[in-house]
């Protein structure tokens, strides 16, 4: 018998609105019995049908709706979902590389598939997805015949859904480095060991939008495998990329080398003493780009975070030259868009440089955020004109 859930009183509020969370400490009761990780049926404290999702008794998040019909959880269903999130990407003209599934914001809570190229990377962040992966694949092969699919569910997220780390081949043949055209560059991800699911695709607009601001002497902090420093090689006259891995840091410079740029040099070490050494030392550039990893993955760590991002952009601002630009960001949604702005704003004035604020972006439009589910929303860049 499957299992139904009823709610607490006015627990079903912002479920109704459009998030799909259920947390254990809001439910009055379980009826019925059946596997971890079968679909369960949502009700409200009085009986309402709310909606049907994957269950997990081994996770403050019980249940993740994503079905709010009377439709089965089949192949037909996965088949539907996944042609429509692409559809939207394609309809935006999204074409060689992009996040063809973001999770809550396209209907399937726990599941991201990111395009290289040719190539599909998949990740599985709850028990329900997780047993149901290869019929995933199945039918991502049978919508878009990819040449690989590759699993990169070695995200510490899924210990809470009581799963191990997992990276694995999932469907046909993925080489170690995916080509992709992204801005007109062409980059190389590292699909099997890079960040996340290989690269940071939600930052390709505000990489684009960097190559209006970066003149002269640029410094990339946090740079990655380099595709805010590619993008600004366009436009410099020279491009210093500066990360803490020297994988990263090789992955810049093959980068550099597949586009024949020879402004962009690299520099391994940790950003915030980077910056101040470059203090010390009187050096300044125009333009600093700033785009850290998530200082704050939980709630509790928001006042370290500030401090952390107001140390890095209060330096960064100090190292600018008058008429220069900042170009900040934070990935962290738990740094709201007002905290983050706030955290600027003291920087700024701790500075004693004017600074005036030029543009406000979000992240790409391929990761559409949910009214709703605020966790969705989470990419702030800033562009900072210090004087």
């Amino acid at each position: 018998m499957a299992y139904d859930i009823y709610l607490k009183k006015n627990e079903e509020k912002r479920i109704i609105a459009g998030h799909s969370w259920v947390y254990a400490n809001e439910v009055a009761k379980i009826e019925g019995k059946d596997k971890n990780g079968s679909l369960a049926t949502v009700y409200s404290y009085d009986g309402r049908f709310i909606g049907k999702g994957y269950i997990n008794h081994a996770s403050k998040i019980l249940v993740r709706i994503f079905i709010r019909s009377s439709e089965a959880d089949g192949k037909e269903f996965y088949l539907k979902k996944l042609k429509e999130a692409n559809d939207y990407r394609v309809r935006l003209g999204y074409e060689n590389c992009y996040r063809m599934v973001f999770a809550e914001a396209d209907g399937l809570p726990a599941l991201i598939v990111d395009k290289y190229g040719g190539y599909l990377v998949m990740q599985c962040l709850s028990l329900g997805i997780d047993m149901r992966k290869k019929m995933i694949c199945e039918c991502l092969v049978e919508l878009f015949k990819p040449k690989g699919i590759y699993e990169r569910s070695d995200v510490s997220v899924r210990k809470k859904e009581g799963l191990n780390e997992e990276k694995a081949l999932l469907y046909g043949e993925v080489p170690d480095y995916a080509e992709i055209t992204e801005n007109g560059i062409k980059m190389l991800v590292d699909i099997k060991n890079g960040q996340k699911t290989g690269y940071f695709l939600d930052q390709k607009e505000n990489r684009l939008t960097a190559r209006r601001y970066a003149r002269g002497e640029v410094l990339d902090c946090f740079c990655n495998s380099g595709g805010f420093s590619l993008n600004a090689a366009t436009v410099a006259q020279s491009v210093t990329a500066c990360d803490i891995s020297e994988l990263a840091l090789k992955n810049v410079r093959d980068n550099a080398a597949l586009n024949s740029f020879n402004n962009i040099k690299t520099l391994c070490g940790d950003v915030f003493e980077v910056l101040r050494n470059f203090r010390k030392e009187k050096r300044q550039f125009d333009t600093v780009i700033l785009d850290p990893p998530a200082f704050c993955k939980t709630a509790d760590e928001v006042k370290d975070a500030c401090r952390g991002y107001k140390d890095i952009n209060l330096t960064a601002m100090k190292i600018i030259k008058s008429g220069g630009f900042l170009l900040t960001c934070s990935c962290s949604h738990y740094m709201s868009s007002q905290l983050f702005e706030k955290t600027l704003q003291e920087a700024a004035r701790e500075s004693g440089r004017t600074v005036r604020c030029a543009e406000i972006k979000t992240q790409a439009p391929d990761h559409p955020a949910l009214f709703g589910a605020e966790e969705t929303s989470y990419l702030k860049f800033y562009v900072l004109n210090i004087i």
